[in-house]
């Protein structure tokens, strides 16, 4: 499939802000909001009556909070009124997918001043309800009907791989391993410390093959850009950042349905598309964000976004390539593993620490040094929407 080019004018990034992400007991969804928002226009240089609309990405505000309605209420709580404020869903690509329509917004001509964010509280509820709440992702009523999780989806995907292209058990525990090392020099993150392959793979098993510490947590928080013009950026800061592309695609919602479930047609798509919007190629990129909800996630996504053949992403990490130093830094702030999961902040989050990087900005021992080109990808469920940013200074 081939996306339109179906910009009308470029869109800069000049803003941006982040809660920390963790057991955020004493803040609610609205403080969150706060907490990420206010750092964002504060960035920018502006104040809230310039912002023209707001578009927060929300997974699941009803079950976890039971609060719908999210787009009027963080625009009440930051004093936004009559601003329109939407919230759209895409599962845990809710905030990629609210960057996109603020992208498409700007990039129309229709707004100037565009806020764009992310935001989940979900450690309010007991974990059976996270998980029921979580499992809204998939297919309710041919994989969550019959008993299935998110842990046991992607331990087929990384049982079929493992399997196929013969990945060893150690060399997936060095996902873990790589992004906690990152995670510990990043004050945001949900888990701030190094961890090492035998304690990933002595952790309790979950659903064989992956562990406990396979796994990212199910965290609080929420993160926020403001999207302008890019030939009106440097009115606002002497360091924007540009959006070269912004891509969404999808597939099958439920795994068994996928012609090959070790690859993510929709990554595919939606990252050939956005090379070929920013005219760019894999190689041109010096940092990366992607979805690694689990460890086997974050395998397959650097296969299925170009950076390396399919069965030859753990050569990556054997060789320790994916650190910053290596030649494919990759989620420099711990990802979703140790950096946390707020799925409907997620999208956004990859996105800020991009910015982060690509200004130089980013704390000692995790900065890429001379970074140009970055790239987030960001996933819905098990693959059914997946959303590729890709920025540039």
């Amino acid at each position: 499939m081939e996306f339109p080019l179906y910009k009308k004018r470029d869109v800069a990034i000049v803003g941006i802000g982040s809660s920390k992400f963790g057991e955020r007991w004493d803040k609610s969804l609205r403080e969150l909001a706060w907490e990420a928002a206010v750092p964002a226009v504060e960035d920018a240089g502006i104040q809230g009556r310039d912002i023209q609309l707001v578009i927060f990405g929300n997974m699941s505000g009803g079950l976890f909070v039971g609060q719908e309605h999210v787009g009027a209420l963080i625009a009440d709580f930051l004093g936004l009124n009559p601003t329109p404020a939407i919230r759209v869903e895409a599962a845990c690509a809710s905030g990629g997918v609210a960057l996109f329509q603020g992208y498409l917004a700007v990039a129309s001509g229709l707004y100037d001043v565009v806020a764009v964010g992310g935001i989940e509280k979900m450690t309010d509820v007991p974990s059976d309800r996270a998980t029921l709440a979580l499992a809204g992702a998939m297919d309710s009523e041919w994989e969550a009907y019959f008993g299935a999780t998110f842990p046991g989806l992607y331990a087929l995907i990384a049982q079929r791989y493992m399997y196929e292209y013969k990945l060893s058990r150690e060399t997936l525990a060095e996902v873990a391993v790589k992004n906690h090392y990152h995670g510990s020099m990043n004050p945001l993150a949900h888990f701030q410390f190094k961890t090492s392959v035998e304690r990933v793979i002595s952790s309790p098993l979950v659903a064989d093959p992956l562990r406990r510490d396979d796994c990212c947590p199910i965290s609080d928080g929420a993160s926020c850009m403001i999207l302008v013009p890019a030939d009106k950026a440097r009115k606002y800061t002497d360091t924007p950042i540009y959006i070269k592309a912004c891509t969404v695609a999808s597939d099958k919602l439920a795994l068994f349905e996928r012609e090959d479930i070790v690859t993510l047609r929709a990554t595919v798509e939606a990252s050939r598309s956005a090379y070929r919007i920013a005219k760019l190629s894999p190689t041109d990129i010096d940092v990366v964000e992607v979805h690694d909800c689990f460890t086997i996630a974050e395998i397959i996504a650097l296969e299925d976004l170009g950076f390396v053949k399919k069965g030859e992403a753990g050569k990556l990490y054997e060789e320790g390539e994916t650190y910053v130093g290596g030649k494919l830094p990759v989620n420099t702030d711990g990802g979703l593993k140790a950096g946390g999961h707020a799925v409907g902040a997620t999208g956004i989050k990859q996105v800020v620490e991009l910015v982060k990087q690509l200004r130089g900005e980013a704390e000692r021992g995790r900065q890429v040094s001379n970074a140009e080109y970055g790239l987030a990808q960001n996933v819905g469920g098990s693959g059914a929407t997946v959303v590729v940013t890709i920025v540039g200074r």
